[in-house]
């Protein structure tokens, strides 16, 4: 069983870095091909519990429209079976292939799996990072107050103008001190996600100042539509467990708090409503590289790294990153 689920995860990985169209085209017949027999088994499992000569089915019998469970569904046709789906309990996963749709079971069971595996064989957790105020901050130009008209005209390297939607937008962005070594490092030790409650457009500009190649998320970005309200790790292909986040507003983490590493916020440009303190555009400051807030959450995340897998492979199931951050802050 576990074959077939690593390579799912595989197929749709590996779909989430293709142009919609080609993921479109592709994913019925891979998926299909690699989950087909993942769902027979189940199946299987299940007529032979319930069946009163406790004979196993034939096989094959995972991919008859009577006996498939629709675990998998894409555009409300299943991709096992080809049957269309009027209404399914679920979860939707548009990030990574538009319109694919897991039942509860597979996301349970594909969450269990991506964990184990990534612990065992590449010694792994995951992270979820937010972008705004955690990553970089960016501002409306108009936006920008008498104090920081400067930073239009001075031509820096550390910021960068990006635009937006289809009416042009234009933003002003600023890196925080020590993002790139923060992911360099943090890539050797998690699987990592971008969440962020901003729009797609949004998200692929900023992305494309701290990712540009794409090495460290791999399309794995969930944006504002994905999930409106609050932010979720139901979205996450990973068990609680073994998931880490660091995000500066705890608020829109709320069944999730414990899994949280909460960063001080970062405000390079004047934010509305600031009005004690200057921010560090107006004093041509910024935090510190060595020991701001980025370099300091990266020292914790290796902390809990190192404990998470400091015990025997065997004992690995039974380690929570959640206990971990709970023993770190006492």
């Amino acid at each position: 069983m576990s074959v077939t689920v690593r390579e799912i995860m595989s197929a749709i990985k590996n779909l989430s870095l293709e142009p919609e169209a080609k993921r479109l085209q592709k994913i019925e017949q891979e998926i299909k091909d690699s989950c087909s027999s993942f769902v027979t088994e189940v199946e299987a499992k299940r007529a032979l519990k319930n069946s009163p000569s406790n004979q196993k089915p034939k096989k094959g019998t995972g991919s008859n429209p009577r006996s498939c469970g629709h675990w998998y569904v894409r555009s409300r046709v299943c991709i096992v079976c080809k049957t269309k789906v009027e209404k399914r309990e679920g979860r939707a996963f548009d990030y990574l292939v538009q319109g694919l749709q897991l039942s509860h079971e597979a996301v349970a069971l594909t969450k269990r799996f991506t964990t184990k595996s990534y612990c065992v064989k590449e010694r792994k957790l995951h992270l979820v990072l937010d972008l705004d105020h955690t990553l970089l901050h960016a501002t409306n130009v108009s936006r920008l107050s008498k104090a920081e008209k400067y930073l239009i005209r001075e031509a820096r390297e550390v910021l960068r103008k990006i635009v937006v939607g289809e009416d042009s937008t234009e933003f002003l962005t600023k890196l925080r001190p020590f993002v790139h070594d923060f992911l360099k490092e943090a890539n050797e030790m998690f699987t990592m996600y971008v969440y962020t409650m901003g729009t797609r457009d949004y998200a692929k500009a900023l992305l494309e100042l701290i990712d540009p190649e794409g090495d460290y998320f791999e399309g794995r970005v969930i944006k504002g539509d994905d999930s409106p309200y609050v932010k979720t790790l139901d979205l996450v292909w990973a068990e609680e467990r073994g998931v880490l986040i660091v995000d500066d507003t705890a608020s829109v983490w709320t069944h999730h708090k414990s899994n949280l590493v909460e960063i001080s916020k970062y405000n390079y440009f004047r934010d509305d409503g600031q009005k004690d303190s200057k921010p560090y555009s107006e004093e041509k400051g910024d935090e510190s590289e060595s020991n701001g807030a980025l370099a300091n959450v990266l020292k914790l995340l290796r902390e809990v790294h190192c404990e998470f897998f400091r015990v025997k492979k065997d004992q690995l199931e039974s380690q929570d990153v959640r206990l971990l951050l709970k023993i770190n802050r006492t």
